[in-house]
């Protein structure tokens, strides 16, 4: 779900935490919703600040990955107002390997009516394509994607 290419790009390496969360709020607070920034950071720490404050501000962390050295770029895309989206059912998978999460969201998703929405909470790292995979080939629809951590997301899929 990451965008092509980033609206703008802060590198914010060498600075400790939590200096690249504040560089990154201070654009991002500017951008229009949808619109993507890339932050790169060696600071250990800023994983865990951007996750947390994306949770409580409606933008998403959309990709992380790691880049020379040892440091790290993040993909961030501003959200409009944070929004909790509320579920029929709620199946949480972490700690579960693929196939797993998908599988087991299967079988309560066969269970529901059409319009209720389940959400999927998984940490697996293949559980993301997995999820866009099935969404493409079935009867289902991905409301959200909401990063809660590093490759761990709630998934907000509805059934159509």
């Amino acid at each position: 779900m990451a965008s092509d290419k980033p609206t703008v790009t802060l590198d914010m390496s060498g600075l400790s935490c939590p200096a690249p969360l504040l560089g990154a709020k201070k654009i991002v607070d500017d951008m229009q919703p949808g619109q993507t920034m890339l932050l790169v950071s060696d600071c250990p720490g800023t994983s865990d600040d951007l996750f947390a404050w994306s949770r409580h501000t409606g933008n998403e962390v959309t990709e992380v990955r790691k880049i020379e050295g040892n440091r790290v770029a993040y993909t961030i895309r501003k959200g409009g107002e944070a929004v909790r989206r509320s579920a029929h059912a709620v199946l949480d998978m972490r700690g579960v390997t693929c196939p797993g999460p998908i599988l087991e969201a299967k079988k309560l998703l066969d269970g529901m009516a059409a319009g209720e929405v389940l959400l999927l909470i998984s940490n697996c790292p293949g559980t993301a394509a997995d999820v866009d995979a099935w969404v493409r080939a079935t009867a289902l629809e991905l409301l959200s994607r909401v990063a809660i951590g590093p490759n761990a997301y709630e998934f907000y899929l509805r059934k159509k």
